[in-house]
């Protein structure tokens, strides 16, 4: 079986937490956030889990 090289950008947005899951940004939260309300650019600052089936699905390329 041939070895599957990183996504690099895959990897750079997706970070392993240290119980195994995979945490991610959450999106709307890079521009025009001063049109967005106070509440909303809190919640995004959290950022937020990837679901079960997307870490299977993206497990390897990381």
């Amino acid at each position: 079986m041939p070895k599957l090289k990183t996504h690099k950008g895959t990897k750079k947005v997706l970070k392993i937490r240290k119980g195994g899951s995979i945490s991610i940004g959450r999106p709307g939260s890079r521009h025009n956030t001063g049109k967005k309300n106070a509440n909303v650019n809190r919640k995004n600052r959290k950022g937020s889990s990837l679901s079960k089936a997307d870490q299977n699905r993206l497990r390897d390329i990381i």
